[in-house]
Parts: structure tokens; sequence; C-alpha cells
């Protein structure tokens, strides 16, 4: 396995300006979950994704539970959140029981109607590529 692959779903674009930010750090073309990507043989996976009334997608959720667990050697989340408080731990239990090591989550801020408006902004995206590249260049070692 030689690859990173990036994966998002989302309801507000949030998801997917963060995820094509992380894809030009990578020269990787991030997929969404709507277009029903197949990942194979995978070192780390991005998953992007938001919450939405305390919770993941739904086709995101759905999406990981279909990922095949030996497909995927390590998980990466990358969450956007208005609150910057929750992570998405439904996708990271999945996962788990998967047998797919989540090596860490990233709180993105994220905006809901008039909450936190702007964001996520470039600050909070080039936060959100460093630590993607960061986990990157850790797993490489």
């Amino acid at each position: 396995m030689s690859e990173n692959r990036i994966i998002y779903g989302t309801k507000t674009r949030h998801s997917k300006k963060i995820a094509e930010a992380i894809g030009r750090a990578f020269n990787i073309i991030p997929c969404n979950i709507n277009s029903e990507p197949v990942i194979k043989e995978t070192d780390i996976l991005f998953i992007v994704g938001g919450i939405y009334g305390g919770n993941s997608l739904p086709e995101l959720l759905k999406f990981v539970h279909n990922l095949e667990g030996n497909n995927v050697r390590g998980a990466v989340l990358i969450t956007s959140c208005a609150a910057k408080k929750q992570g998405q731990d439904s996708i990271r239990s999945i996962l788990e029981d998967k047998g797919i090591p989540v090596i860490d989550e990233i709180l993105c801020q994220g905006s809901f109607l008039f909450m936190k408006m702007g964001h996520p902004n470039k600050t909070d995206i080039t936060e959100a590529v460093n630590f993607a590249v960061s986990i990157a260049q850790g797993a490489i070692k």
C-alpha cells in the first residue's frame, strides 16, 4: 500500500473546501462520497466531514460503514463544526469496529447560519492542511 486518499461528505461545501485544499497539498483529487468512490489499498484515508445538528452526515456514516477494513491502514478525521467541540465520534467508532485505527482528528472551525460566519476561513483551512501534511509526514518515517 502506498497511497493516501481523501474523501468528504458535505451539505454546506465547507468540507469540500477543506478537502480540496488538502488535496492540493498532496496532489490528490478528493472524492465526494456521493460519487461512491471505491477505496482500495490506502495507507491513510483522510475523511473530511461536518457535524450537523450534533451528528455526522448520514451519507458519510453509511459510506464509512461500507468501507472494506482490510483496504485502509489508518484514517485521519478532519471535522468542520460551528461549536468546534464535537468530533466525528460515530465515524471513529465504525472505523475502530472495522479494525481501522484512527490516527488523529482535527476540529476545524465551521459555521452555521449566523454563528461563526465566514468559517472555515483561510486560516482554518491552512491549519487543517498543515495538520494533514504533518500526519502524512509522520506516517512516512
